[in-house]
């Protein structure tokens, strides 16, 4: 059986940040920072990672793409993808009309 995975509040997962952020100097890795953070509020050690790790990014502690630029790249594939929908239906629009006035068919 799919269980669907829970949405976490914002407010929530700002917080669990902020806690294995305060506290990392207490355990001897990220990871162990955030499987007992993970485990003190109820959701998965992996996915509290993933937002420290952004968080870090966000902050300039750590290389990689912003939230604000990952948000971005998300809106131009997704504009990309529609512009590339909309040339195909235009495309064989075209063919489908160049058949219909080619004087040869008639």
């Amino acid at each position: 059986m799919f269980i669907m995975p829970k949405k976490i509040p914002e407010e929530t997962r700002q917080r669990a940040v902020r806690l294995v952020l305060d506290h990392l100097e207490e355990y001897p890795n990220l990871t162990t920072a955030c499987q007992t953070v993970a485990a003190r509020l109820g959701f998965g050690t992996e996915s509290l990672r993933r937002w420290v790790r952004q968080a870090q990014v966000d902050a300039g502690a750590r290389d990689g793409l912003t939230t604000n630029d990952l948000e971005r790249i998300r809106k131009l594939e997704r504009e990309n993808r529609e512009l590339r929908e909309a040339n195909a239906i235009l495309r064989d629009a075209a063919v489908f009309f160049a058949g219909e006035l080619d004087p040869r068919r008639r």
